[in-house]
């Protein structure tokens, strides 16, 4: 298993717009909500272009399985919020993620001199939490009822992990 951080590719976006679409892929750690092709071509082209953050496809063998970015990245404070999505379901549970976590973490800490990166974290989504803490997060806080997810309220946890709490350093 090779698993690489690389640019999205113009043929990557309609995958990502079945992904954006799929509600029970969705509702790991976002309520749903339809995107029309309008609001997704939108997003592909603007979202590549942010000077506040970093998208990456996550490859494995050069086949798109995933998403992550750091977005919202503060050049005072050298913090951002991580967001994961592996999309494609025959990667899931191998630890396609885990690798990809490491790989952005370590280009937020070494390339972009990050202090601190946090998430938000569906409480009751215990493969995310498992994959977050393998990699450094510790949890701080709980956002009680901080989601609706389907009509029901879900916990969220906020994780973080701190540059020198980094264990992934090569």
């Amino acid at each position: 298993m090779t698993v690489e951080l690389a640019a999205l590719r113009p043929e990557d976006s309609p995958v990502l717009f079945e992904w954006i679409n799929d509600h029970d892929l969705v509702v790991l750690n976002a309520p749903f909500r339809p995107v029309s092709q309008a609001e997704h071509d939108a997003w592909f082209a603007r979202v590549q272009e942010r000077e506040n953050g970093r998208i990456f496809a996550i490859r494995e063998d050069d086949r798109l399985v995933g998403t992550c970015q750091l977005h919202s990245i503060h050049p005072v404070h050298r913090s951002a919020e991580l967001q994961i999505r592996i999309g494609a379901a025959g990667a899931r549970g191998r630890g396609v993620g885990t690798e990809a976590l490491r790989q952005l973490l370590e280009h937020g800490f070494e390339q972009l001199h990050l202090h601190r990166i946090h998430l938000y974290v569906l409480a009751d989504n215990e493969r995310a939490l498992r994959a977050y803490r393998r990699v450094g997060f510790r949890e701080e806080g709980v956002l009680r009822d901080g989601a609706c997810i389907d009509g029901r309220w879900v916990d969220l946890i906020l994780m973080a992990v701190l540059d020198h709490e980094w264990t992934g350093r090569r």
